[in-house]
């Protein structure tokens, strides 16, 4: 080999490691300098030229490994000229940016993440108490539920179910017990909305809504002592039921520009006279709990006209607690969310006067709303809907694969042919991955942290993940799924899929503009550094998050390229061969799309700058990507916590495939859509330059995934875990599990039967017929007859949708309140 060509291949392999080793960026580039002489010296290459280059390349890149020298050369300059082109930044903007912590979404960025920093993570367990109060008032409640007549007679929860509520503590599950509350886990207050979901949406929100951002969690986290001590034991015992009130028919996804509006005066109140107050007006709409709200917590815009609190008349978004038997507060209407039952409406307030210390931590925290808002939301969102998604995925999956087992068509289950296979298997492993994600999520608030990006990931994609499996459940289950009653299971669940798209930051605006919006500033190891330096003017602060985002961009160049032509293979992983070699290739592969997505959003945002924001399409994408790598890390941690049961693999292994074939799609389209096609060509080449290596989850996989639904095992009762099945032969989910029991205990007796049929000892029959000629040859007993008889009687009782009188859908003569 030539000189030039080794001296080439040097060059090529020192730079990569030293990039990929993520050495700093200034001493990689004056050890690639230092070998340019050295070689020169050695001869290679036209020697004194490559001499000359060295110590020109030295003499360049010496002043800038000195800081002072450098910031003066090259930061200081930049930094006025980003200050100049870097708009202000509001201070709604900001404290959106601020709020929360970052977790492993900031590993992710990294595009290097530190597995065994999410592997050390304590598994997720309740304590005794929690589990006590989900085996009981949980196991008691849900078995009170009769959601038919919830939803489409009385429109409401019956009295005793509101009582049974109240007195058992759901209302104060995030309460303290010094306030009477259960003083209950994130991770418990999920596993709670979560089985009763399966039972009834109405239910799950009613519970849901008082523990998740509103009233409580606010006081809790900035009330004063003497709002607290007021209001948290009667939250906690339901003699207050909260509600709170942000959207109005101005503000919806765009909560900071609400015209509802508060003006600092003095006035007289229960008798008082030169109270310093507030003077209200406000509209709200979709307010859950609402119409049954005891006590209000709004969100509005303060003024101080007469600077009775200091110089500054806008003081931004507030937020104070309301009794809603105050002079001038209407409320009580309802709205009706897709035949959903529970408490929804809007509430008004005109000239309503409040006393200033009202406001939610008192006078001190005037102006502080947005902030309390966001930093609320990146909890509550973590809690609630993820929970309320899982439920619909653990019920689908355990009621709709007994279905496909129980209900047969040309001789055969259903769920056995591939058609409904493929969808069963999607049920399945979406469920995992939902399960997964939620006790990941739930688990980081329990550790103190206030996922914001996480939040809004797990937000998007679980109720995503409940509509794919409820619109799938729907298909396999067909004229079952559609008519509706007391045996149905899926229609309402099916109908408020779009409340849970809505609430809490619509998908499409979450999708678009939240996830990577946020996450590219907050989760980024240096953008938001150097957004803070620009702002401030710092100059040693600014120069280090420069130099260091140049050097973490090359890094992530070079690392993509490797893990790109080498598949991989060498990355190290928690795990090591053997049986779990599969296991080990999903870390390895997780790798490979972390530092492609940390490639691609650096070179997304170094290209399009502030314009991506507007590119809501290339975002929702990047947004896709690390959604995907979000779901599939904690479907590994939860393989991990699960003691990496050798059965679970299909679902594992279908869930970690299924992420990465969906990042490569998005991945695709950015760089398809993407404006710059000459920095696309070179981003192609770096994320794929082997081409696309990722087909998605196989149809063998897919067979084993769906098989765990269509049968009894534990595999099936680790995925479907924590919802309630019960105990008697209900119509629904009690009288499916019997007649699934009873199908698979009869498959010994069909397959006897069968091959008699193929040795020629019985005639093709139809059924019927065919098993009375099995009984009458001596081919199964007449005990085995008798079970296939049951059987057959079980199996249609459980596939049966009600039938209702012609009159009872009569009008009822209800009168729109509008």
């Amino acid at each position: 080999m030539s000189n030039t060509a080794i001296y080439l291949l040097t060059m090529f392999f020192a730079t990569g490691a030293l990039f990929y080793l993520r050495v700093s960026l200034l001493p990689s580039s004056l050890i690639l300098a230092t070998l340019l002489v050295i070689w020169g010296l050695w001869g290679g290459l036209g020697g004194a030229l490559l001499i000359f280059s060295g110590l020109l390349f030295v003499a360049i890149l010496v002043p800038l490994n000195i800081p002072a020298i450098r910031r003066s050369l090259v930061s200081d300059q930049l930094l006025m000229v980003f200050r100049k082109l870097m708009p202000a930044m509001s201070s709604t903007e900001r404290e959106a940016l601020e709020a929360g912590s970052v977790w492993w979404d900031g590993e992710l960025f990294s595009g290097r993440p530190r597995w065994s920093k999410l592997m050390d993570t304590p598994a997720p367990s309740l304590s005794p108490e929690e589990q006590a109060f989900l085996d009981g008032p949980v196991e008691t409640l849900c078995g009170m539920i009769d959601d038919w007549t919830i939803t489409e007679r009385d429109r409401d929860l019956p009295p005793e179910l509101w009582d049974f509520l109240k007195q058992q503590g759901f209302f104060g599950m995030i309460i303290p017990r010094r306030y009477g509350g259960l003083e209950f886990s994130a991770l418990a207050h999920s596993a709670v909305v979560m089985k009763v979901a399966g039972r009834s949406i109405t239910t799950a929100v009613t519970v849901m809504v008082p523990n998740s951002l509103g009233p409580a969690e606010l006081l809790l986290r900035y009330g004063t002592e003497a709002q607290k001590d007021h209001y948290l034991p009667r939250l906690a015992t339901g003699e207050d039921v909260p509600c709170f009130a942000l959207t109005s028919p101005e503000a919806g996804s765009d909560a900071a520009s609400m015209v509802d509006s508060g003006v600092l005066c003095r006035g007289e109140f229960n008798g008082e006279k030169n109270v310093l107050g507030i003077r209200l007006n406000w509209e709200k709409r979709y307010i859950t709990l609402g119409p049954v709200a005891t006590v209000l917590g709004l969100a509005f815009k303060l003024h101080d006209p007469d600077h009775l609190l200091g110089e500054k008349e806008a003081l931004g978004i507030t937020c104070a607690l309301i009794p809603t038997d105050t002079p001038g507060v209407e409320i009580g209407s309802r709205h009706f969310p897709l035949n959903q039952a529970f408490m929804n409406g809007p509430n008004r307030g005109k000239d309503v006067f409040i006393p200033a210390d009202w406001i939610i931590g008192g006078v001190e925290h005037a102006g502080d709303g947005w902030r309390m808002l966001m930093e609320c939301l990146a909890a509550g969102r973590s809690i609630s809907l993820p929970a309320l998604s899982t439920g619909a995925g653990k019920l689908v999956s355990r009621s709709t694969g007994a279905y496909a087992r129980v209900r047969t068509q040309f001789k055969t289950p259903i769920g056995r042919f591939e058609g409904v296979e493929e969808v069963l298997a999607r049920i399945a492993g979406l469920t995992y991955m939902m399960d997964a994600a939620r006790t990941l999520t739930a688990s980081a608030v329990d550790l103190g942290e206030s996922p914001a990006v996480i939040s809004a990931v797990v937000k998007y994609q679980l109720t995503e993940a409940m509509r794919q499996v409820v619109n799938d459940a729907m298909d396999v289950q067909g004229g079952s799924g559609i008519c509706m009653g007391p045996r149905n299971l899926l229609g309402r669940m099916y109908q408020a899929v779009p409340i849970s798209i809505t609430v809490e930051g619509a998908n499409i605006l979450t999708r678009s503009l939240i996830i990577f919006g946020q996450g590219a500033v907050r989760c980024h190891p240096y953008v938001f550094k150097e957004m803070q330096a620009v702002a401030s003017g710092d100059k040693v602060a600014f120069d280090r998050a420069l130099f260091g985002h140049i050097g973490f961009a090359a890094s992530n160049a070079v690392r993509s390229l490797w893990l790109g032509l080498t598949g991989a293979r060498f990355t190290c992983a928690p795990v090591r061969g053997g049986t779990q070699r599969d296991y080990q290739r999903c870390f390895q592969q997780l790798t490979r799309m972390s530092a492609a997505f940390a490639l691609v959003a650096d070179m997304s945002l170094l290209v399009l700058g502030g314009s991506l924001k507007r590119r809501e399409k290339l975002s929702g994408r990047l947004a896709d990507v690390l959604g995907q790598l979000y779901l599939a890390s904690a479907s590994l941690k939860r393989f991990e916590d699960q003691g990496r049961p050798p059965e679970d693999q299909p679902l594992l292994q279908w869930a970690c495939e299924h992420a990465l074939y969906e990042m490569q799609g998005s991945l695709n389209g950015l760089l398809k859509n993407f404006p710059n096609r000459p920095v696309a060509w070179l981003m192609r080449r770096l994320v794929f330059p082997l081409g696309k290596p990722y087909a998605g989850p196989s149809d063998a996989l897919g067979h084993r995934c769906a098989d765990i639904l269509l049968s009894p095992s534990k595999t099936r009762d680790r995925l479907t875990r924590g919802m309630f099945v019960p105990n008697d032969a209900e119509p629904g989910i009690g009288l499916l599990e019997r007649a699934l029991e009873a199908r698979v205990a009869l498959a010994p007796v069909e397959k006897t039967v069968r091959a008699a049929v193929n040795r020629g000892e019985l005639d093709r029959a139809a059924e019927p017929e065919l098993m009375a000629q099995a009984v009458e040859r001596h081919v199964i007993d007449e005990q085995q007859y008798q079970q296939w008889q049951s059987t057959q009687v079980l199996c249609r009782e459980a596939i049966m949708v009600d039938e209702f009188e012609a009159n009872s859908f009569a009008c009822r003569g209800e009168k729109s309140a509008s």
